[in-house]
């Protein structure tokens, strides 16, 4: 569907009749494009031309980024646009994508579906936007960056109404770029093209001036379903203006990274003490890489070849001087990212968004190795904040400092704990072999351990490891879309949803629409539809003689089809329903709980708390929030005491239906919580004063309904996720009466009265305190009387000693203890196993033995195999073992032989 000979009437605007624009043919891409230079022969964008505005900028004055954006937003307000206000770089309203890409994806699915009215129309935002998939080239390409803002002006034209379309979005793009910023006009270029992404589709012009794409114009017409377009019910204008790029071609510097970080990188060079190049080195780099399109590693090696090339100098120099500069760059870059990720609520996690937050973190301190900083991730990015000076960012200050920090601190213990991981692997591998590049993904994601540092140890241990060059990329792109759409399927009838009506209603009449096997759906429901983590409701339907048990309900498009333990109705036939109250009414309790625990875990924890996911049972519910560590005793009593605090307040729970963009007006995307709600209008409830949530569920009329909430038990789900288990209502109750007959129990086992269970634990605690300490006295006393005798067994082999002893069911602790004192003897080696579930090793060798060449590591990894498992660890000491105990007898003996080997025994 692109451009062609004859240009398609879209491609054909007023704009270009009135000033005399010719459609041309670029002769090195072939893309066609429209312009007034009658001499160009090229489309004007990189690679086909030379960036030509580096010292030589384009608009009339230069103009920083945040000067650009009030002129862009100011112009087209003027011009009858509303300014709105940016939506979080973190999608809450989609379940397709986790961050925000673009200011068209503010509107997708709900605007540009036709469902939902836009907010404004026409409308205008400044959007900051984040794309990792161009991560390993941010700081060497002069362009690419992490998170950028895209001016975005849309227009959304209806059967019913005409906005403006392809011959005004290009009118107002020449007169802003023309007029607003002095651009002149023969230096732009609208070359023809078709854009697709989200779902959505339709012809679009790049507008090009200097070398450099600026801005998108697409008129987008069409759904993406099945390979096909299909025609959406609105013609949309989805414009995309870099900001930062014309900010750079206003500068006219030599990157992009110059023009928006530029006090902020000469900060950053000034601590690492980093040489400058030259400017001609620097300028003569970015026209290089618009020319090769810089995209992937082995662009970047050529970049380099090029540069040297065409400037006369060697790489090596090349390297010494760009490799650190690259680095600050991408630094620079990586902070404003997070500022914003941090600052919008993601908390840094291994799954979805929080994963994308910990990938940038990682790559930045890493980046801060290359460039020589000196200085922590948080006085980095206390710095960073400083220069963005963002107010939306420095009300999130003490958070996105205080989760750095943290992030920093794991980022050290996951290096420390899993380079002992890594040596063990690397070592297990067959001699000469390079490491498989899938295990280099592996021990980023299961381990934390970036790629760098697994060559580092690599080349320690002979290991050759090979980095793809799209490695980071590579990594985001498997998190950075979400769940995929569901199809539609089969077309049922649809159910009146009478729970909504009243939740308190517990029985109906109604008629059967559809049956078939099990299932049947039903004009009108009482029972509610498993959603939103909630069960569905339990219960029975009956008519002329016949009942069924119904099970399980589900909602499937517009219909809710009842699950029966067998069917024994007709469509047409009339039926009574009745739920299962007792079942349904501590639901609601519960789901209404979950609200009000949410909230008070975002008032005593922070606004950046999320919840993860929630399921609401009728005898326990479980809520998972975002949170950056673990949760204290006091944070989980303080959380208890709110939420307890609100139920007894008895305050009202409202439920009504709204308007998604009223909604979203009055209440933000704190609405969003529990997850994305679908459609036109969005049931919102309110616990009065306390909460707000778009909510599919059943609840309580008002919170003391509740009764009390008590939270069981928390932990840590997976980094960056707790999980609050709780009970609230009659659940509650029920939990406090069994612990107060666990605490009589106790009594009795102890012999105290109950008020003096603490008081009597403790006494027990103490002592057994005292006798571990005895235990463990014993302990080293049996090590220094067991060493001499198994000394004066050992094998000699010259001047060494190897001690080997089977030891039974030994714990592997104290097999360590007595080898590592053992071994304390520079000519010892020893050899223990023990055998109880599973068979244990434990290798260690004194300084003169491993100077020999014994290789306890190496040792522990190829006596473990006769157990069935797998061993590693250092030349002075390994550990090893398995299931297969029977083949315990025969790992000690191979050890030995090697060591005879290496002894030579």
């Amino acid at each position: 569907m692109k451009g062609g000979g004859k240009a398609g009437t879209l491609y054909r605007v007023r704009l270009f009749r009135e000033r005399g624009f010719e459609r041309k043919k670029c002769e090195r891409c072939g893309r066609w494009f429209w312009t007034l230079n009658r001499e160009r022969t090229t489309c004007g964008d990189t690679p086909c031309d030379e960036y030509s505005f580096i010292g030589k900028p384009l608009t009339r004055r230069k103009l920083k980024l945040e000067e650009v954006e009030r002129a862009f937003l100011g112009f087209f307000e003027r011009r009858g646009h509303r300014v709105i206000r940016r939506y979080p770089v973190v999608a809450r309203w989609r379940d397709d994508i986790f961050l925000t890409i673009a200011s068209i994806a503010n509107f997708q699915p709900w605007v540009t579906s036709g469902l939902v009215p836009p907010p404004a129309n026409p409308l205008v935002v400044s959007q900051p936007s984040i794309r990792l998939n161009d991560i390993d080239n941010v700081g060497k390409s002069g362009r690419h960056l992490t998170l950028f803002h895209m001016g975005g002006h849309h227009a959304f034209n209806s059967r019913r109404e005409r906005i403006y379309w392809n011959h005004e979005t290009v009118e107002f793009c020449h007169d802003f770029f023309t007029e607003e910023l002095g651009v002149r006009e023969e230096e732009l270029n609208y070359v023809e093209d078709f854009w697709e992404g989200g779902g959505n589709a339709g012809e679009d012009f790049e507008v090009n001036a200097g070398g450099l794409e600026l801005a998108t114009l697409v008129f987008m017409r069409y759904e993406v379903k099945g390979g096909g377009y299909r025609r959406l019910p609105l013609r949309i204008v989805d414009t995309g203006y870099g900001l930062e790029r014309i900010c750079w071609v206003s500068q006219g510097s030599t990157s992009v990274y110059e023009a928006v970080f530029g006090p902020f990188l000469r900060e950053l060079e000034k601590r690492a003490g980093i040489e400058r190049p030259p400017a001609e080195v620097l300028e003569l780099h970015s026209r290089v890489a618009g020319l090769i399109q810089v995209e992937k590693g082995r662009d970047l090696a050529l970049l380099r070849e090029k540069v040297a090339e065409r400037s006369g100098r060697n790489k090596e120099e090349l390297d010494r001087w760009l490799g650190p500069l690259e680095a600050l760059y991408a630094i620079a870059d990586h902070l404003r990212c997070l500022a914003f990720m941090l600052g919008d609520g993601i908390t840094p996690s291994n799954v979805r968004e929080g994963y994308l937050a910990r990938l940038v973190i990682r790559r930045t301190l890493r980046l801060r190795e290359e460039a020589g900083l000196e200085l922590s991730l948080p006085e980095l990015m206390d710095r960073a904040l400083d220069f963005l000076s963002r107010p939306e960012l420095e009300e999130r200050r003490e958070y996105i400092l205080r989760v750095v920090e943290l992030e920093e601190r794991r980022y050290r213990e996951t290096l420390e704990r899993g380079r002992r991981l890594l040596e063990r692997t690397l070592s297990s591998l067959p001699a000469g072999s390079p490491l498989p590049e899938e295990k280099l993904f592996e021990f980023y994601d299961s381990h934390g351990l970036p790629p760098e540092i697994v060559r580092e140890v690599g080349r320690e241990k002979g290991v050759e490891v090979k980095i793809p060059e799209d490695f980071y990329i590579r990594l985001a792109r498997k998190q950075e879309v979400g769940r995929k759409r569901e199809e539609e399927g089969e077309k049922l009838p649809r159910t009146k949803l009478l729970f909504y009506e009243d939740p308190y209603l517990r029985e109906m009449e109604a008629k059967v629409l559809f049956s078939r096997g099990n299932e049947v759906v039903l004009d009108r429901t009482v029972f509610y539809p498993e959603g939103g983590g909630q069960e569905g409701d339990c219960g029975f339907l009956e008519g002329e003689g016949k009942r069924a048990e119904v099970v399980r309900v589900e909602k499937r498009g517009e219909a809710v089809v009842h699950h029966l333990s067998s069917n024994p109705f007709r469509v047409g036939e009339r039926v009574k329903g009745r739920i299962d109250w007792e079942r349904r009414s501590s639901l609601m309790r519960h789901h209404s709980a979950t609200h009000i625990l949410l909230e008070a875990a975002r008032r005593t924890l922070g606004p950046h708390v999320w919840q993860h996911g929630a399921q609401k049972r009728p005898e326990g519910s479980r809520l998972d929030i975002t949170h950056f560590k673990r949760l204290e005793p006091e944070e989980v009593a303080e959380i208890e005491r709110r939420a307890n605090e609100v139920i007894l307040s008895n305050l009202p729970i409202r439920t009504s239906f709204m308007d998604r963009n009223e909604a979203e007006e009055r209440y933000g995307f704190v609405l969003y919580q529990g997850g994305v709600v679908p459609g036109r209008k969005l049931r919102v409830v309110e616990v009065e004063g306390w909460n707000v949530q778009a909510c599919a569920g059943t609840h309580c009329r008002s919170t003391g309904e509740i009764g009390i909430l008590k939270i069981l038990r928390t932990e840590r789900l997976q980094d960056g996720v707790e999980r609050l288990e709780f009970v609230a209502g009659k659940a509650a109750v029920e939990e406090m009466r069994r612990r107060e007959e666990e605490r009589e129990r106790m009594a009795r086992l102890l012999g105290v009265p109950k008020e003096e269970v603490e008081r009597a634990v403790e006494r027990v605690v103490e002592e057994r305190k005292l006798l571990q300490k005895e235990v463990e006295a014993l302990r080293k006393r049996l090590v220094s009387l067991a060493s001499p005798a198994l000394r004066q067994r050992g094998e000699r082999i010259g001047e060494f000693v190897v001690v080997k002893e089977e030891m039974g069911e030994v714990r592997t602790e104290e097999m360590i203890k007595l080898a590592e004192e053992m071994s304390k003897d520079p000519y010892t080696v020893v050899i223990l196993g023990s055998s109880g579930r599973v068979a244990s090793l434990v290798l260690a060798a004194g300084e003169k033995a491993v100077e020999r060449g014994v290789d306890c590591g190496a040792l522990a990894s190829l006596a473990a195999r006769e157990l069935g498992g797998g061993g590693g660890g250092r030349k002075n000491f390994g550990q090893g073992g398995g299931p297969r105990v029977e083949g315990l007898a025969m790992a000690v003996r191979k050890a030995v032989e090697e060591v005879r080997k290496v002894l030579g025994g």
